[in-house]
């Protein structure tokens, strides 16, 4: 089976009544079209996953972040591929989360992340993040 390797981009942030919050997007494209994931995508050649991250996040919604910790890598396996998942916590430098290729976007609170449809291989970190959310 074809392996994926690909980061992702837990992008916090404070909401007016000072409580975290995550930025999640709903896929606009491909056999996962709909479901709600992490943003970031593919680590290219000569690339560390930060500066992939990095990249991805400037593309796809014209922002800078900074890159932070390691949330997990998560492993999961697809019908026709294994996802490899490096998953960062980020924080946005500069830029208004523009959507590129995104259908839609919500920042959640700790209390709202399972009110999404995750995608498989995303909703494995809810739990981690949930403990990590202050």
């Amino acid at each position: 089976m074809k392996t994926i390797r690909v980061v992702a981009a837990v992008i916090k942030a404070k909401n007016e009544q000072n409580k975290p919050i995550i930025f999640a997007t709903q896929r606009g494209y491909g056999d996962y079209k709909d479901g709600w994931e992490f943003p970031g995508g593919k680590i290219e050649e000569g690339e560390t996953p930060q500066e992939a991250l990095k990249r991805e996040i400037m593309e796809e919604l014209d922002t800078e972040i900074s890159v932070g910790k390691l949330i997990d890598t998560i492993e999961y396996d697809y019908p026709t591929f294994h996802l490899s998942m490096d998953c960062f916590w980020s924080e946005i430098v500069s830029g208004d989360l523009v959507l590129k290729e995104h259908e839609a976007a919500k920042w959640l609170t700790k209390e709202q992340l399972g009110d999404v449809d995750w995608l498989p291989a995303d909703i494995t970190l809810i739990d981690k993040i949930e403990s990590d959310m202050r």
